[in-house]
């Protein structure tokens, strides 16, 4: 594609050299630019890439895109300077692939708890539906049946107009993905077009990147103040700040909720290990999810699929028959009858609301046990907060590892353990080695009691100093199980 053609839309300040190149290829990482690579410089959070102009152009960048034109240029390179550089990436991604998400109706969600579990939901009924669909979210990419391993929850903006390329070529009409704050606040997001955003609730997480809560909130307000007049913009009125996400907007306002008045509405009348029965607007019917979240996560893809014009009765036969994302309240059962959960809940408000649940469907005498532990390299402040709501709801409680990263396994647990109460701690157990962790939480539980495994999930692997290492919590549940 041709210089000229890709810099459409793009506020340009200064232009040194020829716009008649052919571009081959997108790159802000220096050591993928080959011959006929534009490199657009991007201000990161760890690393700024206009200190690696000069390997870009050593690689043999054609085109470079940047905020400083340096002193001293290459006459066979061409030059575009803009005001930011992470703002036109965006830009540049979309007109290089011909601007996909214009092709298919496009959908994000976007939340600290339910992002994978919405938009897997709604992947899951749309196809049961009969449509060709995409999917984006933090387990896994998807196009139809093919699935491509995710490495974040929403890709750099060249990966992800890629991905949604593939999609139109290979037919889709949907594609529902998860928007993260971070993709927010670093413009992966820019030059997409929704068919509508979805917000599902916002609690503490991610104040390590963000600053404050208010930035965060801010974040996730943003995506909802970019969506264009054809969008909806459907929002849990039952949240303290789902209303100001709705507040700038010009997309069609709607909103879901299980308390207040909402446009959308759902109550649980029963509920079970293996399902729940629902009440949603005039209709009830039987769901294999459980808990309170999940109605809430149900009532939200409901909608979704009635804003996107699909048959009432058509969703909600789907719906009854579809099943969650792995790793979400994943249940396993012993020879001996112990119930295990693995789930990913790695915030306070996630492990309250599993535990929650756990703890209105258990019968009397059964114990919980949860097994739970904190990321390293992330939010330091909900460490001990964490260990106290899960105390709250948990007979007995094991700390442990969860990735700890670079950062001193007991070191997080030290954090963790300042919120556990005096009374408490005789109930508490600290245990660095996840996998010893979970035999041992399974061996303190007797026939009938209950198991959790938070934090994980879905994840495949334990990240312990830059290094992944094979690590599945259901894969250890089970291996002790059958041991028993």
């Amino acid at each position: 594609m041709k210089l000229k053609e890709l810099l459409h839309a793009i506020p340009v300040l200064q232009v040194l050299g020829s716009l008649d190149v052919e571009v081959e290829a997108i790159a802000f990482d220096s050591r993928q630019v080959q011959r006929g690579t534009l490199f657009v410089a991007v201000r990161g959070v760890h690393t700024d890439g206009h200190l690696y102009l000069t390997t870009a152009i050593e690689n043999n960048a054609s085109v470079v895109v940047v905020e400083d034109i340096p002193e001293t240029t290459n006459p066979f390179v061409t030059y575009i300077q803009v005001g930011d550089s992470a703002y036109a990436l965006g830009i540049l991604a979309g007109n290089f692939y011909d601007n996909p998400s214009q092709s298919l109706k496009l959908v994000g969600v976007t939340g600290t708890n339910g992002k994978t579990t919405v938009a897997t939901l709604l992947f899951n009924l749309f196809q049961q539906l009969g449509y060709h669909v995409g999917l984006l979210s933090t387990v896994e990419n998807r196009i139809g049946t093919v699935i491509i391993p995710a490495t974040h929850t929403t890709p750099d903006p060249v990966a992800l107009n890629k991905l949604l390329r593939q999609m139109v070529d290979d037919g889709c009409d949907y594609c529902f993905m998860e928007v993260s704050s971070h993709a927010v606040v670093q413009q992966r997001i820019v030059g997409l077009r929704f068919a509508g955003g979805i917000f599902t609730n916002i609690t503490h997480d991610h104040l390590d990147f963000h600053g404050t809560f208010d930035n965060y909130i801010k974040a996730k307000k943003k995506f909802f103040d970019d969506l264009d007049g054809f969008a909806f913009a459907l929002t849990n009125v039952d949240d303290k700040n789902g209303s100001i996400m709705l507040q700038n907007t010009i997309a069609h306002r709607k909103s879901y909720g299980l308390q207040n008045m909402a446009d959308f509405k759902a109550k649980v009348l029963e509920s079970h290990f293996d399902g729940m029965l629902l009440h949603i607007d005039t209709h009830e019917l039987w769901v294999k999810l459980v808990g309170g979240f999940n109605a809430y996560n149900l009532l939200a893809v409901y909608a979704t699929a009635i804003l996107l014009e699909q048959e009432t009765s058509k969703v909600l036969v789907a719906l009854s028959e579809i099943s969650g994302a792995e790793g979400r309240f994943e249940t396993i059962r012993s020879g001996n009858g112990i119930v295990g959960i693995v789930d990913y809940a790695h915030t306070p408000d996630a492990v309250e609301n599993v535990l929650e649940t756990i703890k209105d469907l258990r019968n009397v005498g059964q114990q919980i046990i949860t097994v739970l532990g904190c990321g390293g390299d992330r939010d330091k402040t909900k460490r001990p907060e964490m260990a106290k709501v899960a105390l709250k709801y948990s007979d007995k409680l094991i700390i442990t590892s969860d990735n700890p990263r670079t950062e001193d396994p007991m070191r997080i647990i030290k954090d963790m353990e300042a919120g556990v109460e005096v009374d408490k701690k005789k109930n508490t157990f600290s245990i660095a080695d996840r996998r010893e962790a979970i035999r041992a939480a399974c061996h303190l539980a007797n026939p009938g009691d209950i198991v959790l495994v938070a934090g994980k999930g879905h994840e495949k692997y334990q990240e312990i100093n830059g290094v992944r290492h094979h690590f599945d919590d259901r894969e250890e549940l089970e291996k002790t199980f059958n041991e028993q």
